[in-house]
């Protein structure tokens, strides 16, 4: 019997218990559980930019391309592991809908781990972007997992505050990558390349994940909408007697809160009326936010180094702002649940196309380190609140499907983001670069203002039936 249900009256659907869950930190607990994966996701994610001095110092790749499939250029070891993520959202994201959340989220990482390890003892440029093609498949199934996983056990009034508060560690990933490439990649430590021990760290995320994985409960609506119910219940139980001892007696449930009905997803759902709009809206949004965040974090040294500043200064600016990252994702947390979501997308597309435009055009240091610390801010603040605002447009039953299939969309850019930003560097230096993020953005703040449902504080089953 949930906490607080009389002895004999009928037990409150599940949506309705997790919906009164009071703001706690037994609940924030589980979901730091579940962010700790996606801490090693977006140390991987961003480790390339800062580590690719040392692949260029090491004569294992170089800057320059001489074409979409040429492997001795640094832009297919960006484009291998995001054509493993490609592939794993694009036609994989069903996996977590059919098996579950908890299941992905481990397995995912363990193969992400192997992988990683692989690559600090390859010198091979064509082996080193097949292994990083299998960690961005593992990578890109666990990013679309989370995401739901997260969504799902959080209540309505407070879910944008849980998930953003967790990017906030999540995202302190992008700093210490860049600061331990900063220390690392330009010295040989114990004769083994900086890098190699940039990425070898990364790896140990198979060890955590055996640790944090024991105890992490089940999507309680995935298990409902797949008919366990009883181990819903169960579930939903433990948490609300976490959260009564913490909090003492909890809120009666919303009385008009119904159960979820055992429903096979069909993938066609997204396409359909009520759904169309939408995952056209995400799958536009996610190809633009990549080209600004990964078009620019990935590059920080290499746009440094064009400006004429040494390798060892490159890698200190870098770590300088990249430390923002994390604030933005307190950003995103301060105004979570205070402004709409989709505004606070428009907001960020519009303080990164500023900001990127002062940036390209700059030359003293102290100015490119304020506008590369505001687009940091700027493409973070925007990473801690998309996450949330799309699990939130489409049903339990195809979530993980969808968000993957419009997460697939900013693979696709990111596959060619490599070679774009290299193109446009010998073509046209900083400001062609910026200038295609600009665009970018501008895309994002037209398609979110006119096209982006309002989500705060409203149950994922009223948002998404």
């Amino acid at each position: 019997m949930s906490a607080g249900t009389p002895a004999g009256a009928l037990r409150p659907s599940i949506l309705g218990r997790i919906d009164r869950l009071p703001p706690s930190r037994h609940l924030m607990g589980i979901i730091a559980r579940i962010a700790t994966g996606g801490w090693f996701e977006f140390y991987e994610l961003f480790m390339p930019g800062f580590i690719a001095p040392g692949f260029v110092r090491s004569g294992i790749y170089t800057i320059e391309n001489k074409g979409l499939f040429d492997y001795h250029s640094f832009a297919s070891f960006l484009a291998s592991f995001f054509l493993g993520m490609f592939i794993s959202t694009a036609i994989f994201g069903f996996v977590s809908d059919r098996v579950g959340r908890r299941a992905v989220f481990v397995y995912s990482m363990v193969i992400y781990s192997i992988a990683q390890l692989a690559i600090v003892f390859l010198s091979d440029p064509l082996l080193i972007d097949v292994a990083r093609l299998i960690a961005g498949f593992a990578v890109g199934m666990q990013l679309v997992n989370n995401d739901s996983y997260m969504a799902e056990l959080t209540p309505r009034t407070q879910r944008g505050r849980y998930m953003t508060t967790s990017f906030v560690f999540v995202l302190s990933a992008i700093p210490v990558a860049a600061f331990l490439a900063a220390w690392l990649v330009p010295h040989d430590p114990l004769g083994l390349a900086g890098w190699r021990w940039v990425v070898l760290i990364g790896a140990l995320s198979g060890i955590a994940v055996f640790f944090i994985q024991r105890g992490l409960p089940e999507s309680p609506r995935w298990l409902e909408s797949h008919g366990r119910t009883a181990e819903a219940d169960a579930v939903v139980t433990r948490i609300e007697q976490g959260v009564s001892a913490e909090c003492g007696p909890l809120p009666p449930p919303d009385p008009t809160a119904v159960d979820l009905t055992p429903q096979q997803g069909r993938w066609q759902e997204m396409f359909g009326r009520f759904y169309l709009s939408r995952t056209l809206l995400i799958s536009v949004f996610q190809f633009c936010q990549t080209i600004a965040v990964f078009g620019f974090t990935s590059f920080v040294p290499v746009l440094l180094t064009k400006q004429g500043f040494p390798i060892v200064h490159t890698l200190t600016y870098t770590a300088i702002i990249v430390l923002l990252a994390p604030v933005g994702a307190l950003v995103g947390r301060y105004f979570s649940e205070r402004i709409e979501r989709k505004w606070q997308l428009v907001l960020t597309a519009i303080l990164i196309g500023i900001a990127g435009t002062v940036f390209a055009a700059a030359r003293d240091v102290p100015l490119i380190l304020i506008c590369g610390g505001l687009i940091a801010l700027g493409n973070n603040w925007m990473i801690s609140v998309f996450h949330p605002y799309a699990a939130e447009l489409f049903p339990t039953r195809i979530r993980a499907s969808a968000i993957g299939f419009t997460f697939s969309w900013s693979r696709v850019s990111s596959i060619f983001v490599g070679y774009w930003v290299g193109n446009l560097l010998a073509a046209y230096g900083t400001r062609g670069v910026f200038t295609m993020i600009d665009a970018a953005m501008l895309a994002i703040v037209i398609g979110v203002a006119a096209f982006g449902p309002r989500t705060n504080g409203r149950s994922l089953e009223a948002l998404s039936p």
